[in-house]
């Protein structure tokens, strides 16, 4: 595996951004990003999750759903369903977890344990 790719079910930019945290504060139930809602709080990462991430020894790139596309998708010519993890290896990009698997994942610690079990 060359790198871990965390792609999340939202687009970038500061708008974008301020409105997904509305968003998840007014209507949780309803917020499409499963990955975001176990890494994010409200309005910043979980404490947690970034000591985890910052100690992977894997590679890791964390992108929006509207950065993928343009990095990865005239590379590799897949569609995925957002937000997925994904693995970039020699053979191209291989799901870790797809947006189902991700969907069941209970909290931020169960994902933690999913990602050391690689």
């Amino acid at each position: 595996m060359e790198k871990l790719i965390f792609v999340y079910n939202a687009d970038s930019g500061k708008l974008n951004t301020f409105l997904d945290s509305l968003h998840k504060v007014v209507n949780p139930s309803t917020y499409s990003c499963k990955l975001c809602e176990l890494t994010y709080g409200s309005f910043r990462e979980k404490k947690a999750w970034k000591e985890f991430r910052e100690d992977l020894d894997a590679e890791t790139e964390f992108l929006h759903k509207d950065e993928f596309q343009k990095l990865y998708a005239s590379k590799f010519g897949h569609k995925f369903e957002f937000p997925i993890v994904l693995a970039q290896t020699g053979k191209g990009l291989e799901v870790i977890l797809s947006r189902q698997e991700l969907e069941k994942i209970s909290n931020m610690e169960v994902l933690i344990e999913k990602l050391k079990s690689l």
